[in-house]
């Protein structure tokens, strides 16, 4: 009798996560927290390292007919990054693995590593090492990151409790309705090559696709206002993506205001009126904006609550399976998970 074949996307991206997970078994001391988080915990002794990695794939992460190898470099670095700052840390070192095949030239490598040293020095990043060999598939990055964070500042995204605050800083729907402009303007110049992209009047959404910026400057400015955090993520896979993250780490539910999702003003426009896409929707779960999803004690409300970048827009409630969208008319709705699944 044939073995039971089960297809991967049966179970998607995070149900193989987890099943992973189940069969993990930690037996160093030293490592306080695996699979299940931004980033890896390591105890130093003193401190405590981070250690994330994270892979992008041609084809399945981006699509090098309108991505610039310099953009894709620093992207590859940002989106690590970010991970160490979800964790409430500093990233220090990254290293670097490419494949690659032959149609790359030498230029080619040294413009996506133009972008690579231009983040490095932006975050203040070395780049200590690496691998490269060659690919059938196209070229693949990636990179592999190290922070650190004293013991007493560490976050994660298992702390948040009853009758927190959820914030969200900067905008969010930006890089997803970029992705949309780049996609049209690609099925544009099939159909014409004689056609140039129109792209100068969605410079703001289509650079938070191709170049996003890791914000490592809220992780110091909440040290400075005395916040810490009680559990925090990226917005890598979409708000409502990540807030069930939380929520499941942390055996929470969450309530969210429509009214209190930060949306730019060209996101929305853009989405609603030339895609036709509720611009809440492309926030819910849309992803790849790489702003920090954290939930705060509500005692600390009055210290962020003048922040220009930082939006409160939700709380954090005691019934575990209940993730509600608050909306304009008042009506509750329940929250779904529809962000990138690699499988699905």
């Amino acid at each position: 009798m044939a073995e039971k074949r089960t297809e991967i996307g049966e179970l998607g991206e995070f149900g193989l996560i987890e099943r992973i997970h189940q069969q993990v078994k930690l037996a160093n001391t030293s490592s306080l927290k695996g699979i299940g988080d931004d980033a890896a915990v390591i105890d130093l002794g003193n401190e405590y390292l981070l250690w994330s990695t994270d892979l992008l794939a041609e084809g399945i992460h981006f699509d090098l007919a309108f991505t610039p190898l310099q953009h894709l470099g620093h992207k590859a670095v940002s989106v690590n990054v970010s991970d160490i700052a979800a964790m409430n840390g500093k990233a220090e070192q990254i290293l670097v693995s490419i494949a690659l095949s032959n149609r790359f030239s030498v230029e080619a490598v040294d413009a996506l590593y133009s972008g690579i040293y231009a983040a490095c020095e932006q975050y203040n990043v070395d780049l200590v090492g690496g691998d490269t060999t060659a690919s059938r598939a196209g070229l693949i990055i990636s990179v592999s990151i190290l922070g650190r964070v004293a013991k007493d500042k560490v976050v994660y995204r298992s702390g948040a409790k009853p009758n927190d605050i959820i914030c969200v800083t900067g905008d969010l729907g930006a890089a997803y309705t970029g992705l949309q402009i780049l996609e049209r303007e690609k099925e544009v110049f099939l159909s014409n090559p004689n056609m140039q992209p129109g792209l100068e009047k969605y410079q703001y959404m289509v650079g938070r696709q191709l170049r996003p910026i890791a914000r490592t400057d809220i992780v110091f400015e909440l040290e400075e206002m005395g916040v810490k955090p009680t559990a925090m993520i990226d917005i890598s896979d979409g708000l409502a993506s990540e807030l069930f993250h939380i929520g499941k780490n942390s055996n929470v539910g969450v309530r969210i205001f429509e009214d209190k999702i930060p949306l730019d003003a060209e996101t929305y426009n853009t989405a609603a009126l030339e895609f036709k896409i509720d611009p809440v929707t492309c926030a819910l779960n849309g992803g790849e904006d790489y702003e920090l999803l954290f939930t705060i004690s509500s005692s600390d409300a009055d210290k962020i609550k003048n922040h220009p970048d930082v939006h409160m827009i939700g709380y954090v409630h005691d019934k575990p399976k209940e993730f509600l969208l608050i909306t304009k008319q008042g009506n509750a709705v329940p929250l779904t998970a529809q962000g990138w699944d690699h499988f699905r």
